[in-house]
């Protein structure tokens, strides 16, 4: 079987459609051209490259706190599609909740955006979280997890990380961010998406300097809590991407079948309950 036609989960990706669903007013980044990809546009992607199941992520960018775009998504779905919605840090368990009985499973945190101290406020909403089995979906960078993990293990809920932790390949795996990404994998703690290569690589695909860091994730995640993202349609991208040339680095990096197979299908069904009848 082809890694085109092995089935996948994509743990990471957006739906962006200001045709249908205008941009926020105040947000510091307005995806245009290529960058915009529409609910049919994602649901034809999704189905070329054999992805049955996703988890859609609320941009911060065009959106902010505005998630029509993605409940619309998702309920166009018929529950093959899940979300991590973008909310205020003051959102109380009844929002949470009827937006947990729309398909979203979590919550995005995004330092690399706003900053960390952007959440110091956030540990009620976190608590809130954990109270309803949900995850916080945090985005960091260099060393912004040494800072905010401590918050992050107190709350009690469910975590993922982004892309990697993305961290910078210059200053090698023992960087402080780093090794607070691979401790909360140690420690059973989280959930990593092995993902956004370009967002961190120094250099153009194939990321080269990416790898030693993939693989120091897997030592410490195991393929139990390691999953896969396209991060389509591939915001802020520095080159032309397509998810083809990203699903044959997977193959690359791990040739065995049953190996794939538990990154891109069984664990991420196990961890965000989708169906795994294949």
């Amino acid at each position: 079987m082809s890694v085109f036609d092995e089935p996948k989960v994509d743990c990471h990706n957006h739906v962006l459609d200001p045709a249908r669903f205008a941009y926020a007013d105040d947000v510091a980044y307005r995806p245009a051209g290529q960058e915009i990809g529409t609910r049919v546009q994602h649901e034809a992607v999704m189905h070329a490259y054999g992805i049955r199941h996703a988890v859609v992520v609320g941009p911060n960018s065009g959106y902010g706190h505005d998630n029509r775009c993605l409940l619309d998504a998702l309920a166009a779905s018929g529950g093959r599609f899940k979300g991590i919605a973008v909310v205020p840090s003051d959102t109380g368990r009844d929002q949470l909740l009827q937006l947990k009985a729309r398909g979203v499973i979590g919550v995005a945190f995004n330092p690399t955006v706003h900053g960390v101290d952007y959440y110091a406020d956030a540990g009620p909403l976190m608590r809130r979280l954990a109270d309803l089995d949900m995850f916080v979906d945090v985005q960091v960078e260099h060393d912004q997890m040494a800072a905010i993990a401590p918050m992050l293990r107190d709350s009690g809920a469910r975590l993922l990380v982004d892309h990697c932790g993305r961290p910078a390949p210059g200053r090698g795996l023992e960087q402080a961010g780093f090794q607070a990404v691979l401790a909360l994998g140690r420690e059973g703690r989280a959930v990593v998406k092995l993902s956004g290569f370009q967002k961190f690589s120094t250099g153009a695909y194939p990321y080269d300097d990416a790898w030693p860091f993939v693989q120091a994730l897997l030592d410490a995640y195991s393929l139990d809590a390691c999953v896969w993202s396209s991060d389509w349609p591939f915001l802020k991208a520095p080159e032309r991407l397509d998810i083809g040339p990203l699903l044959r680095l997977v193959e690359q990096r791990l040739p065995s079948a049953a190996d794939r197979r538990r990154l891109f299908w069984d664990t991420p069904c196990r961890v965000f309950g989708f169906p795994s009848t294949t």
